[in-house]
């Protein structure tokens, strides 16, 4: 399984572009071959955090290279974000409990 841990802060001037586009972005990666799920959330001070696992390197990288959302990447890059830090991890182990 691979995880990708994504912080980010936007750029208020282009959030309402930011808002339009995300669930479209979003629909795209459940349906990429190998998508397991994907959570994001917003502290207090406005960082941002998205948590997306797939189910494996081959299915992660297509999702790296989907054409839509390289376009995405890069508007990120050039108008949403204020800053970003990706961290891509291989799980070794993983656990769960539900009551």
């Amino acid at each position: 399984m691979i995880v990708t841990v994504f912080r980010n802060r936007l750029d208020p001037d282009h959030s309402p572009e930011y808002y339009e586009l995300i669930p479209k972005i979003a629909a795209l990666a459940v349906d990429m071959p190998g998508y397991v799920w994907h959570k994001s959330f917003t502290a207090e001070d406005g960082e941002r955090v998205t948590i997306v696992e797939f189910a494996d390197e081959e299915s992660h990288q297509g999702w790296a290279r989907h054409p839509e959302h390289r376009e995405a990447m890069v508007k990120g890059r050039d108008r949403f974000y204020q800053f970003y830090d990706i961290k891509v991890c291989t799980v070794d182990r993983s656990s769960s409990f539900e009551a």
